[in-house]
């Protein structure tokens, strides 16, 4: 069943909606999800959170990729779950130490649900990560999205994790001057990649 079939059932209110979805899209969401919270009971909760999610954003949404909107319903989720897990124990952990790396290019009100600033923030990184090549953007996706660390993007690679630590920091560069040409960072902001 292609995409836009599966979501004319979530607009027709259809009970087939999510077991066609989690047929089609578990194992990837499954993935997004395990990748954050390195628990495999954690992950299937927020697998099956995404799926309830859905099924109360679809309508009014209706993604051009439904792909892409349950990794980010998945994503988010899991994320929600990370920090509620540690704030318990308040470790570092993977989650914040990536989103401390990554922070450096981000606006200190950065509020990706709530602002219009913050959608065309989004576009930017869109944009920034359609010009990087495939190599590069599967590196920048895989710490920054999927949160794996530097050691696993190497094994999968075949790299170095110097290299890979390198491309990230480069990739960061290129992000911050993107950012900074869009005029997405307050100019008083001070930065450092």
């Amino acid at each position: 069943m292609k995409d836009q079939d599966i979501v004319n059932l979530y607009w027709q209110r259809s009970e087939e909606a999510i077991p066609e979805t989690q047929r089609v899209y578990g194992p990837y969401c499954h993935t997004v999800a395990y990748n954050l919270l390195r628990s495999a009971e954690d992950a299937e909760e927020s697998v099956n959170d995404t799926w309830l999610a859905a099924w109360n954003a679809i309508p009014p949404a209706r993604p051009n990729s439904l792909k892409a909107f349950l990794g980010k319903l998945t994503r988010n989720i899991a994320v929600t779950r990370l920090c509620r897990r540690s704030s318990l124990k308040r470790g570092g952990g993977m989650m914040a130490l990536a989103l401390e790396e990554l922070s450096e290019c981000l606006p200190g009100s950065f509020d990706l649900e709530r602002t219009v600033e913050a959608r065309e923030l989004c576009r930017c990184i869109d944009r920034f990560l359609e010009s990087l090549p495939e190599r590069e953007r599967v590196i920048f996706t895989g710490r920054y999205f999927y949160v794996l660390s530097v050691e696993e993007i190497a094994e999968r690679l075949r790299m170095k994790p110097a290299a890979v630590k390198t491309a990230l920091y480069r990739a960061r560069k290129r992000l911050l001057k993107e950012l900074e040409k869009e005029g997405e960072l307050d100019e008083r902001q001070p930065v450092s990649v």
